[in-house]
């Protein structure tokens, strides 16, 4: 699939099944991941596959409350992608945060990865959706992060349910957004 063409068909979606990826369908979507970009290359993300049926379980339990709508993709999804980044490492220069979004600048790394992988899930047509609402500590103990490393948001990743197509919500103009040179001016 064309780059655009996965862009389009990329949604956010809450319903899959139970069948398992087709074969390097993971490699590849970690693949895409792997190739993005971050803040001087730190690459502060760490992964974490779930798959046993177990711990998914236990994440359920901790998206159930409160309550989420994406709660069914965990549950069916044979795979789904804990993102989790290191603190302290992308946004600092020689140990010292170099910008004032200071040591948030993981979320920026971590989104820019979430995006491409969920275009190559896109691209494989296979569907995703990303996840940031639950409680971060209790998934980041569930999978023992150690010290210094903290949850950003799941992604599942399967095939849609039959029916699953959510449509393309509506997207602003670009006139809407953008300036030219100084903000206001179109």
């Amino acid at each position: 699939m064309e780059l655009f063409e996965a862009i389009k068909a990329r949604r956010s979606v809450r319903r899959m099944k139970t069948t398992p990826l087709p074969p390097g369908a993971l490699d590849t979507i970690l693949e895409a991941g792997r190739l993005a970009p971050s803040w001087a290359n730190t690459q502060c993300w760490q992964l974490v596959i779930i798959d046993d049926p177990v711990v998914k379980a236990r994440v359920v339990e901790l998206l159930a409350s409160p309550p989420n709508r994406a709660v069914d993709a965990v549950r069916t999804a044979p795979v789904t992608i804990a993102v989790c980044a290191e603190s302290g490492k992308a946004g600092f220069w020689k140990g010292t945060a170099a910008t004032d979004k200071g040591e948030y600048w993981y979320m920026f790394d971590t989104a820019l990865m979430v995006e491409n992988m969920s275009l190559a899930a896109a691209s494989l047509g296979l569907g995703s959706v990303i996840i940031g609402l639950f409680d971060h500590r209790k998934i980041a103990a569930l999978l023992n992060l150690p010290p210094g490393f903290v949850s950003v948001c799941l992604l599942p990743i399967g095939h849609p349910d039959d029916g699953e197509s959510p449509p393309r919500t509506a997207r602003k103009p670009l006139a809407e957004f953008v300036s030219r040179n100084s903000f206001g001016v179109k």
